[in-house]
């Protein structure tokens, strides 16, 4: 029954991305932005998939379920705290900028060469993003349909891109709404199930009430607290969410959408770390044997819950996927390669370089999953890096006019310089083994894991500021209405215009 409840989503899924292809019709600006025509709903569903995906889902429960409640749980503060940041400061600024994708931003505020580090970090982090949800896909297809780890990831990819390469962000959106309405069923029938069949007990040290969690670096305190603010600052300049943001209809809608989102991320995905943790005491061994959440749900759970929980989780996942693949190919498109840059509007030409562009992304992330086979690692580590490189110049760059191109640049390569260094030295990543690229070494222990991602940050801030009070900022190109002024040209500057 299990088997059939899946194949029955996939298939939902797959007709729904076909039918959303009717809704782009040609026109690249419904592709990529849904037309900015979505409602303050919509968007707000788009949004909530991000945190119920099966990346951020299995994730959470085996985080919860290995280190404690408040290690799965720190994946939806960390997410509802970005939109709700998202919300109060950004949403509205960014939507009136009228830019399509995220770099265009920095090629406005900072110019050329800001756009194209935007993007080769962008794109670069959002693989692993992407690699994360194909990870938890492969152990769904080879848990519950009997065929490998690899297999069930070069399975799914087809798929994705099937409905992405059609629908667009109508094909995210179509089924982001299904999956929310699934989610909700899902979540509070499994949370039922579990508190009247097993109940919430905790294992000692665990459970919610273990705060030490937070406050204890030998009980991962420090880790918790990086894995918050990477997902609550970095996400910031994820540009799938930004995506979702320039598809609103309005300023105001994109901004009601980030605070209705946050809430919803937290009412649904806490409990289920409350779920994970108790979960432990019923599967006992069983719980290193692959993601938690699968195990109770093939071997313990009813047949019918197991299929309305992993028929959301899939549906939320492949709606993330193609979220990330849109958004990434539109990156290289529109900002890397600049198809069609002078053209007024958004061309065919842009379209069908986008849809294919979506094919090379895939393949990325399919071999960094086959190398490292995480989820909540890789969709943490993907905020990690943006937050170490593009946070501080996307939020100085909104509020603070003083800082120009030099103090950009700075701040990235002296904020992902040294977390690249740290990244490879430190023997492991949030608590697991860093089996993605580890020298080994005398210097560097898994004492500075979680350090690494705050140090970082502080040394982008300090990059940043210093150049900003050392180097003028002279010239600034292309900003909106909607982004700080620029600041006067030089005359003779001005002239040679």
């Amino acid at each position: 029954m299990i088997v059939a409840g899946i194949g029955v989503c996939l298939l939902v899924i797959t007709v729904s991305g076909l039918v959303s292809a009717r809704r782009v019709r040609g026109n690249s600006a419904n592709y990529l932005v849904a037309g900015r025509s979505l409602s303050a709903g919509l968007v707000g569903a788009v949004l909530i998939s991000q945190a119920v995906d099966s990346n951020a889902t299995l994730g959470n429960a085996d985080l919860a379920a290995g280190f404690g409640w408040w290690a799965g749980a720190a994946l939806p503060i960390g997410l509802a705290l970005c939109l709700l940041l998202m919300g109060l400061f950004f949403a509205r600024r960014m939507h009136r900028s009228g830019v399509v994708t995220l770099p265009e931003y920095f090629r406005r505020r900072f110019g050329r060469a800001m756009e194209l580090s935007a993007s080769v970090l962008t794109v670069g982090s959002f693989s692993m993003l992407l690699a994360g949800n194909l990870v938890a896909l492969g152990f769904l297809l080879e848990r519950f349909v009997g065929v490998s780890y690899a297999v069930g990831i070069v399975l799914v990819i087809p798929l994705a891109l099937l409905y992405t390469i059609t629908g667009g962000m109508f094909a995210s959106v179509y089924t982001g709404v299904a999956q929310v309405a699934i989610n909700v069923v899902g979540v509070i029938a499994l949370v039922v199930w579990m508190g009247t069949t097993y109940g919430f007990d905790a294992p000692e040290g665990l459970g919610a009430g273990s705060l030490e969690q937070l406050t204890a670096a030998d009980s991962g305190a420090v880790i918790n607290w990086a894995t918050i603010i990477a997902l609550g600052l970095g996400n910031l300049v994820a540009i799938d969410l930004m995506q979702r943001v320039f598809s609103s209809r309005s300023p105001r809608t994109a901004q009601r959408a980030c605070f209705g989102a946050a809430a919803g991320i937290l009412l649904f995905c806490l409990p289920l770390s409350f779920v994970a943790v108790a979960a432990v005491g019923v599967v006992g061994d069983a719980a290193a044997d692959g993601p938690i959440l699968y195990t109770l749900l093939g071997e313990y759970a009813p047949a019918w819950l197991a299929v309305v929980v992993i028929s959301g989780i899939l549906a939320a996942t492949v709606t993330t996927v193609s979220g990330v693949l849109l958004s990434t190919a539109s990156v290289l498109v529109r900002n890397v390669v600049r198809v069609d840059a002078g053209a007024p509007e958004m061309t065919p030409r842009i379209l069908r370089a986008t849809r294919l562009a979506t094919l090379p992304m895939a393949a990325l992330a399919a071999l960094i999953a086959l190398r490292v086979p995480q989820t909540g690692i890789l969709l943490t580590l993907t905020f990690d890096l943006l937050l170490a490189s593009l946070v501080v110049p996307f939020v100085l760059g909104l509020y603070w006019q003083r800082g120009g191109s030099a103090a950009a640049l700075a701040s990235v390569v002296v904020g992902i310089g040294l977390r690249l260094v740290l990244f490879v030295l430190t023997p492991t990543i949030y608590g697991v083994e860093n089996t993605l690229l580890h020298v080994p070494n005398g210097l560097v222990t898994s004492a500075v894991d979680g350090w690494s991602t705050i140090w970082s940050a502080v040394a982008s801030l300090v990059g940043y500021v210093v150049v900003a009070v050392v180097v003028p900022r002279r010239v600034v190109v292309e900003v909106p209405a909607a982004l700080p002024a620029p600041v006067p040209a030089p005359a003779g500057l001005a002239a040679a215009r």
